[in-house]
């Protein structure tokens, strides 16, 4: 049996918080307390390990992550940028998935308090009172990646939702299509679901398009959900030459049903997607969208997390990193007729 950092405080005949500030700061600790620590780690051959710290510390050199939807390709960079950030800090992740599910959500908060964490990033989906307040009841800090809470001062990091989409409207509308319809989240359930949509609007009412405001359907997170969506949309508003889709998969999503009912991108009628996952490179027609830096939001994140458990504040509280349009096959100048 391994000996523990008990058996190394019993055998020197010292406190466990003695053996363990001779492993993390000795300099702290009396030459003659250092000596018969040293010697009974020797003698057991003790080996520390993070956890042992983190009793002692609180600290474990870990934080956590939920995840909405791990499954979703969107997630990939996101994780892989907070990877990185979390490697240069010496410290490692514990990635839960939430599935949007609010029990689920707050039991790994609880988890998470249990396991030590130093604190928590919480991605994506709306920061609901019950998780704002079991987060605090635990007094864990937390940050949010890719999501905002304007009515709470939690760190922050993602990029301007609203003006974004507006700008991708905008490239159809300077495509010269004039009758644009959109597969959006649903409004009340995603935090990017209302900004986006509003920007989609903006964009319409800016350019004396507000006819087609209604042009709008609703799905869940996944491409069939958009198959779906996109279907009741263009029954609804046949006369469509352009689709705005809040994400990637929604626009893979519309233009596989198009392509089921022999209408093709871009030659019938132009997507935009949003978020430029990998995919979008890689879909056909490979996809004009709205590109969010989701590696680098992964990494601020991380590193605005570590600011505020060592400092206790940030220096900016939400961070708004940019977007830019990539232009690639699914959209082209309308040509009437």
């Amino acid at each position: 049996m391994k000996p523990t950092i008990h058996d190394v405080a019993k055998y020197a005949e010292v406190s466990i918080s003695t053996v363990s500030r001779v492993m993390n700061a000795p300099e702290t600790v009396a030459a003659e307390k250092r000596s018969k620590v040293l010697d009974a780690i020797q003698a057991l051959q003790y080996q520390p390990n993070a956890f042992a710290r983190g009793l002692i510390f609180k600290k474990s050199d870990t934080l956590g992550v939920m995840i909405p939807d791990i499954e979703n390709p969107y997630y990939a960079g996101l994780i892989r940028g907070m990877q990185d950030a979390a490697v240069m800090l010496n410290h490692s992740l514990m990635i839960c998935n939430t599935d949007r599910d609010k029990s689920r959500t707050v039991a790994y908060v609880q988890s998470f308090f249990e396991k030590q964490v130093d604190g928590i990033i919480f991605t994506s989906d709306s920061l609901h009172m019950e998780y704002y307040e079991e987060m605090q009841r635990y007094r864990l800090p937390f940050v949010l990646a890719s999501t905002n809470a304007p009515e709470y001062d939690i760190p922050s990091v993602d990029i301007d939702d609203e003006q974004a989409a507006y700008e991708a409207v905008m490239h159809l509308i300077d495509q010269g299509h004039r009758q644009i319809g959109m597969i959006s989240f649903p409004l009340g359930d995603t935090i990017s679901g209302q900004p986006r949509y509003n920007g989609y609007q903006r964009a319409l009412r800016d350019n004396g398009l507000a006819a087609y405001d209604s042009c709008v359907e609703y799905a869940e997170h996944r491409f069939k959900h958009a198959f779906a969506a996109a279907e009741r949309l263009l029954t609804r508003c046949p006369e469509l030459t352009a689709v705005f889709a809040a994400s990637d998969e929604f626009a893979m999503g519309t233009i596989s049903y198009l392509r089921e009912n022999g209408r093709y991108v871009p030659e019938h009628i132009s997507v935009v997607g949003f978020d430029n996952i990998r995919m979008a490179e890689m879909f056909i027609p490979k996809l004009t969208t709205m590109d969010q830096p989701t590696y680098d939001i992964g990494f601020r994140s991380v590193h605005k997390l570590y600011e505020l458990i060592t400092r206790g504040k940030v220096e900016q509280l939400r961070e708004k990193l940019p977007h830019r349009l990539v232009i690639r096959e699914s959209t082209r100048r309308y040509e009437k007729g």
